[in-house]
């Protein structure tokens, strides 16, 4: 493990080798717009797993990497299309960007950064929206020398619409973009709360990973799965009890005790991730269309009115 570049107010980036020649770099907090990277260096080249959300943390991360080995990043994958994940991608100069067609269409539909009114001022840097370029359906294999990384889209609507996994089975090493939060709330508003139980359940728990870099917060094991297991229970179980009472999502959210999940960062996720449950209650299919802009306004009323507090 190695403290990097890129000293922010949240804490120290750093490197952690969690396998021979792979790295995740964990920046924390792991708040709002604070997302994990990592890759793998081999003698030809890198492999990255996701950029970063500003232009500043992007070229903290590349420069990290050149702390590790001179050889280019020939290869970026993107998890998903949010942008903490992908706003970065313009910085990785003749790399191929591989992704989901559903994260390159839905990167290319978010389009450039904006914050305010929902979160706190950004200094975004110079972003350009970069898309992948190369694109897959189901999942392709990536070599980093002779070790088989293997990029496979999840299947169902979970985080979002279009969530891939990293796994290495050599190593039993997984990158799973933001299928799993460590110490955050997990959220699903985009994606699909039944969906993000069942992708979990039978995709990311028989790989039998030993090590998990999630996509926000440290390192972890395979027991992280059980904990965000457990909250997106609670919010089913959140969802039918509030919608039986004939409260709205954010009413919902008001009277929860979150117990057990109520040391989680960033708790406003709540009203967002009940907005979809409610709609799953409804009827309406994973990945389906919500109001995703009143969600996010609920959210800042549940947060006391105040724009959502993002420190990347």
């Amino acid at each position: 493990m190695s403290d990097v570049p890129g000293r922010d107010g949240p804490g120290e980036p750093r490197l952690e080798e969690v396998s021979d020649g792979v790295f995740a770099y964990v920046q924390p907090d792991g708040t709002w717009w604070i997302n994990n990277t990592g890759f793998v260096a081999a003698e030809r080249g890198v492999i990255s797993v996701d950029a970063c959300s500003t232009e500043r943390r992007t070229r903290a991360y590349l420069d990290a990497i050149r702390t590790v080995t001179d050889r280019p990043v020939r290869t970026l994958v993107n998890t998903h299309h949010h942008g903490d994940h992908t706003f970065g991608n313009y910085l990785f100069s003749g790399a191929t960007i591989v992704g989901h067609e559903r994260t390159r269409e839905s990167a290319i539909a978010w389009g450039r950064p904006f914050d305010e009114p929902f979160w706190t001022k950004v200094e975004w840097g110079g972003v350009e929206v970069e898309p992948p370029f190369l694109t897959y359906t189901d999942g392709v294999t990536l070599w980093a020398g002779d070790l088989r990384c293997e990029v496979r889209h999840v299947g169902t609507a979970a985080h979002t619409t279009n969530d891939s996994i990293v796994w290495i089975p050599e190593r039993r090493v997984l990158f799973c973009g933001d299928l799993l939060f460590n110490g955050g709330t997990p959220f699903v508003m985009q994606g699909s709360v039944a969906g993000a139980i069942r992708v979990l359940e039978e995709v990311v728990a028989p790989l039998d990973a030993a090590t998990i870099v999630p996509g926000h917060g440290p390192v972890a094991g395979p027991e992280l799965i059980g904990r965000v297991l457990g909250y997106l229970r609670f919010l089913q179980a959140t969802a039918a009890e509030g919608k039986a009472a004939g409260l709205s999502p954010l009413e919902a959210a008001r009277e929860a005790d979150l117990g057990e999940y109520a040391e989680l960062t960033d708790s406003e996720r709540i009203v967002g991730n009940l907005h979809r449950a409610y709609a799953e209650l409804d009827g309406l299919e994973p990945g389906g269309e919500i109001d995703t802009a009143t969600a996010l306004l609920e959210m800042v009323d549940y947060n006391g009115g105040r724009p959502l507090t993002c420190r990347a």
